[in-house]
């Protein structure tokens, strides 16, 4: 079977969730299904990060845009290679398409709108939840199978699309944790990420975003309401995110002064993300909305004790092994925070828990998972009809 897999910004430098979910997906279903050819469409990049396999094709595909590369490119690519379906794996998918589909829908945020998101993130942002809400309820109806990746975002999608919950085509298939995470203790190369990222001794790690399911406003008041309580407070290091996206929000505070206990070391590349982990004393995940929230099982493989939230998927992920705390409520982030910097011993149950936790999930079962679903498709699946 030729099986085709879209995977349009897969080549870009900076990656960020569903790449790397992508990225470990393609990789594990390789090695796991030699008898079959996985056609894997891209648009050029210059992270060729996929290794040649005897049954791994990659074809770049140009585009100007990503709403044309996905409904004219893709659909011309998936024809010209022959694949018997498409799987496509980030929300979207063509319209149009003259093979069976497989939809990875990893979450019906867009869905949810104004209300959920008042603040509304980025101009970007926004566009790209228009285009999500015109494409992807056409695109789920036209789908053979629709795969999401938990129960609490299966949930999520049959209230919003109860039409795949009806008719059975709704699978969950877990995300899971590269065994490239996990603790990393070779001095030189701590050392090494350290400088990279001018990073502190000891820190609590957070991941700055512009999407306000990030939280990140809340997250910020939660360390000034920490540093006032705290003897000693450790530094916080926010990830992907510039000074002045921290500058207002503090000054709201009062606290314009603690931008000098804060390190923003820009984009971490993953590679060196297992170093950062094992550095931290903690990661703060108090994450508003996730339907799964990978971060939290590469921390805890890095042996990293985990703070996050009470809501959505992230209790499903971190089970036990986490603090969890309402992401909503400002002094129980901030005393979660200082109860992970003053309590060693809970620290260290956490980090034991954590990496247990982790090794629960792996790429090579979300592999096996997805394999038959394909099967069942390529088998079972009608002439497609186009959406409308």
């Amino acid at each position: 079977m030729r099986i085709g897999i879209e995977a349009q910004r897969l080549f870009r430098a900076n990656k960020h969730g569903m790449d790397v979910v992508a990225l470990e997906t393609i990789r594990h279903l390789v090695d796991a299904a030699p008898e079959h050819t996985f056609v894997v469409f891209v648009r050029p990049g210059p992270d060729l990060c996929l290794e040649p396999r005897p049954n791994l094709e990659v074809r770049r595909v140009d585009g100007w845009s990503y709403p044309t590369w996905e409904q004219r490119a893709l659909p011309r690519a998936a024809r010209q290679a022959n694949v018997d379906l498409l799987h496509c794996t980030n929300n979207t998918a063509p319209l149009r398409l003259d093979v069976p589909l497989v939809l990875t829908l990893h979450d019906v945020i867009f869905l949810e709108g104004a209300t959920l998101w008042p603040q509304g993130g980025t101009w970007y942002q926004r566009l790209g939840n228009v285009y999500r809400r015109w494409v992807v309820p056409p695109a789920a109806r036209r789908a053979d199978t629709v795969v999401t990746v938990s129960d609490h975002e299966r949930g999520r999608i049959a209230d919003r699309l109860p039409a795949l919950d009806d008719d059975d085509r709704l699978a969950v298939v877990p995300n899971a944790v590269s065994d490239r995470f996990a603790p990393v203790t070779d001095a030189d190369t701590l050392q090494a990420v350290r400088r990279r990222y001018d990073l502190p001794d000891a820190f609590l790690l957070f991941f700055g975003n512009t999407d306000p399911k990030k939280n990140m406003r809340r997250v910020v008041a939660a360390y000034a309401q920490y540093a006032e309580m705290a003897e000693a407070p450790r530094p916080l290091v926010v990830a992907d995110v510039d000074r002045d996206r921290l500058r207002d929000p503090l000054r709201a505070l009062g606290h314009p002064d603690l931008i000098d206990r804060i390190r923003l070391p820009g984009y971490i590349a993953h590679d060196d993300m297992p170093a950062v982990y094992s550095q931290a004393t903690a990661f703060l995940y108090p994450s508003l909305r996730e339907s799964f929230g990978l971060p939290i099982l590469e921390a805890m493989a890095c042996g990293t004790p985990v703070l996050t939230s009470t809501t959505a998927a992230m209790p499903e992920v971190a089970g036990s092994a986490a603090l969890r705390v309402d992401p909503r409520d400002r002094d129980a982030l901030a005393e979660g925070i200082r109860t992970l910097d003053e309590q060693p011993s809970l620290r260290r149950t956490l980090a034991d828990r954590g990496q247990q936790r982790a090794g629960a999930f792996s790429w090579s079962r979300t592999a096996k998972e997805l394999l038959p679903l394909y099967e069942e498709v390529a088998r079972t699946a009608p002439a497609p009809a186009t959406a409308v």
